[in-house]
């Protein structure tokens, strides 16, 4: 009932096609039912030998076919209008999603199987389609025909009616007890379906890194555990809910044959006529056959609730916390950052940053080493409000005065740095498109030149088409050295007041490297600049070094000062270059 007040809100919004809907389903029912009762007037008129009224029966054939057109016009309008209500409700839950997702902190994508999320936008949204489309199509119309039915039965015989009204409730307590039993089945069935996909998605992604392992057998293996679960919660859903339309069938056969029986006792002593006994006959059977179809939509409802319970946990999880109203605007960073008694965890249980102080002059070229799982990358997070501090606080100048970056908005924020990381990322489109991503108005001059400087340019150039050549998602037609130099091509184009490069030219050949380090030097130029490196012979040059381990800098200073200390910077630094 939860999940289902939830999608009656998005349905609001289109009560207009909802009330027409209806409508036209009552006026689609109403010529439904009102042809046996034509049926059965020309029934009467045939009924005795030799004495068939043909001009009535012609008046009565005349009134049938305007009934017919009426009720297919209307019908192809309702389906019209259910369709437009459907998937605009669709259109709008996936746009929520997708904001959503726009919107939700780091920790939440991290932290979720990325094949999973898009199940939930892709293919639960769809099964939710499919089932709400046919609960409009079959769900308002079966209501009302149920409802007009029984009225129609009613003005012809109270007695019989009764009788159907009687057996009616055993269909109903049948429906609804197994409609019970199927939801926890589909509920089980969209999750493991979101477990198959996530896992697929991991592996096609990785697939080099699988094979390169010869890990293809137990990845087969787990997908085969996960595959038999889902065909044993598939199996189960479909055993349950296909026990509906016979159960239901059974008894709607009961209430025909005890309309049948009525009926003929009643005509034979005269209280209704052969024709209006045809048309009981008729009713009976339109009045049970939309309990078949409202318990087939059921169960496709039950479906469609469990994925939407899905899509609806995604759109409700706790979104980022929003800036505030009166949040500060960073124009123009000076390149000024204090950094005073930070702490953070990613998890409570396991401290990471503790007690982290820094004081970064504008135009200062700061290196960050450690070993692996020190910091180094968190640091930049929370430089980037990627994850907020836990304690302590983060500001940056503008204009020689210092701002917290809670107060500021996050946009503000991001624009003042330019960001290079180990992982690259490009999306699909042109080359023009990835390297004009964070500056669409550059000319292409500006374009090119920034390209050159990254040592892009001539690579580009041998492209089919050049700029325009278009790439796969996150390049997958070009390698890794390529896709990372056109991520530095973009933070040139921008050249935004403080540079993060967090081991930006891991993937990049000696020789391109050399020449890459010579553009930093040029792009740092009066730019506060922090630099992530596992290689220290790239950051000889930095004005400051900060030696991290556990989340904390235990030593701070330039290469010559550091290596003079003979502390853990020395031990890192001459086990890379330490000679045999």
């Amino acid at each position: 009932m939860k999940t289902l007040n939830k999608v009656l809100r998005y349905m609001k919004r289109y009560i207009p096609l909802l009330v027409i809907s209806l409508l036209l389903a009552t006026i689609t029912v109403a010529m439904t039912l009102y042809f046996p009762i034509l049926t059965g007037d020309a029934l009467d008129l045939i009924v005795q030998k030799g004495a068939v009224d043909f001009v009535g029966i012609m008046a009565i054939a005349k009134k049938a076919i305007v009934v017919i057109i009426i009720s297919a016009v209307s019908q192809w309008v309702m389906n019209v209008c259910n369709n437009k209500m459907t998937y605009h409700m669709v259109m709008d839950i996936r746009k929520d999603a997708f904001e959503k997702i726009e919107r939700l902190p780091l920790r939440y994508i991290d932290g979720k199987p990325h094949g999973d999320i898009v199940s939930r936008i892709i293919a639960d949204v769809d099964t939710f389609a499919e089932g709400l489309l046919l609960g409009f199509t079959q769900l308002f119309s079966g209501a009302a025909t149920i409802v007009g039915t029984l009225l129609f039965m009613l003005l012809l015989d109270v007695k019989i009616t009764l009788v159907v009204v009687v057996l009616t409730p055993i269909s109903l307590f049948v429906a609804s007890f197994i409609a019970k039993k199927t939801y926890s089945m589909f509920q089980l069935q969209s999750k493991t379906k979101g477990e198959q996909t996530a896992l697929i998605n991991e592996m096609i992604e990785n697939q080099k890194v699988v094979q390169a392992f010869c890990h293809e057998d137990e990845v087969q293996e787990e997908f085969e555990e996960i595959n038999q679960r889902l065909e044993k919660y598939a199996l189960n859903a479909t055993f349950f809910s296909s026990l509906v339309n016979p159960s239901t069938r059974f008894v709607n056969s009961l209430v025909y044959a005890a309309v049948g029986v009525f009926g003929a006792l009643s005509a034979i002593l005269g209280g209704i006529t052969v024709g209006q006994l045809s048309c009981f006959l008729s009713y009976a059977n339109q009045y049970t056959k939309p309990f078949n179809e409202i318990s087939g939509v059921v169960t496709e409802l039950q479906n469609a609730l469990a994925c939407a319970a899905r899509i609806f946990e995604l759109i409700e999880e706790e979104a980022e916390e929003p800036d505030a109203k009166d949040a500060y605007v960073l124009e123009q960073a000076d390149g000024s950052v204090s950094i005073d008694g930070v702490s953070f965890s990613y998890t409570p249980e396991q401290e990471l940053i503790e007690d982290f102080n820094l004081q970064v002059r504008p135009g200062q070229r700061v290196a960050i080493v450690g070993p692996t799982g020190c910091g180094k990358t968190t640091f930049i997070n929370l430089l980037m409000r990627f994850y907020d501090v836990k304690d302590g606080s983060i500001s940056l100048g503008e204009e020689g005065e210092m701002h917290d970056v809670m107060s500021m908005t996050r946009k503000s924020l991001r624009s003042n740095y330019g960001m290079v990381l180990q992982e690259t990322w490009l999306k699909k489109g042109t080359i023009r498109e990835n390297i004009c991503m964070g500056k669409p108005d550059a000319t292409e001059e500006e374009m090119i030149a920034a390209a050159k400087a990254a040592y892009a340019h001539s690579f580009i150039k041998r492209l089919p088409q050049g700029y325009d050549t278009q790439i796969s998602e996150d390049g997958g037609n070009l390698s890794q050295g390529q896709k990372q130099l056109l991520c530095i091509a973009r933070v040139m184009l921008c050249l935004p007041p403080m540079l993060i490069l967090d081991e930006a030219t891991s993937s990049i050949d000696t020789r391109t490297e050399i020449k890459i380090q010579k553009a930093f030097l040029t792009m740092m130029q009066g730019r506060t600049s922090f630099i992530v490196a596992h290689r220290l012979s790239t950051i000889r040059e930095a004005d400051v070094i900060l030696v991290m381990k556990e989340g904390k800098i235990i030593e701070q200073g330039t290469h010559e000062e550091l290596l003079a200390q003979k502390g853990f910077y020395a031990e890192l630094y001459n086990s890379q270059f330490a000679t045999v």
